[in-house]
């Protein structure tokens, strides 16, 4: 019976030691095709189960919009991803404009931090607030923070990098009268 199938298909075959043995390689069903009657059975009988049965989704409808069928394969991981770039966008956005949102507010306080202590660390300001005291600490003793930096191999590095660290310092840089600075108000 079953060679019956083989001939019906075309399939070359020969009889060897009592078996019926395919002497030449054949795709019965391709990816995308239909499987007629004929070849469903012949893989029934061969016990071979190449596919299975399903959906293929070309659009989705939703709320009276049409989707392709890649948004069904969107991860939480995506979701999630997507979801942070916009709260990043918002947060830029409100930097920039200086309107203050849930998701900007955190960057707007650290930078806030950020020129309160650079005022701090200014030369005529004797005020000082917890926050600002590592800042002030290594600026009074840059020595004392040596010593945690690099290994002591490094060190030598390390007293060039504060060597130049001090004469950067002692370059006068315009701050654009961001602190009031009467000599650069001429524009």
């Amino acid at each position: 019976m079953l060679l019956l199938f083989f001939q019906a298909l075309q399939i070359p075959t020969k009889i060897s030691r009592g078996q019926i043995e395919i002497t030449a390689e054949v795709t019965l069903v391709k990816e995308g095709e239909k499987v007629n009657s004929s070849h469903a059975a012949l893989l029934k009988r061969l016990e071979i189960l190449p596919f299975f049965y399903g959906l293929v989704i070309n659009w989705v409808f939703d709320d009276g919009s049409i989707f392709g069928p890649e948004v069904l394969a969107l991860t939480d991981e995506a979701i999630t991803a997507k979801f942070m770039n916009g709260v990043r966008n918002i947060a830029a956005l409100g930097l920039k404009i200086g309107y203050p949102t849930i998701a900007s507010i955190p960057h707007s306080l650290s930078n806030a931090l950020k020129h309160l202590v650079a005022i701090v660390c200014a030369d005529e300001i004797t005020y000082s607030f917890e926050k600002a005291e590592p800042y002030l600490a290594y600026l009074a003793d840059p020595s004392a923070f040596a010593a945690a930096g690099p290994t002591a191999t490094g060190g030598e590095e390390a007293a060039v990098a504060v060597e130049e660290e001090e004469e950067e310092e002692d370059l006068d840089v315009g701050t654009g009268g961001f602190f009031d600075d009467s000599d650069d108000d001429d524009y």
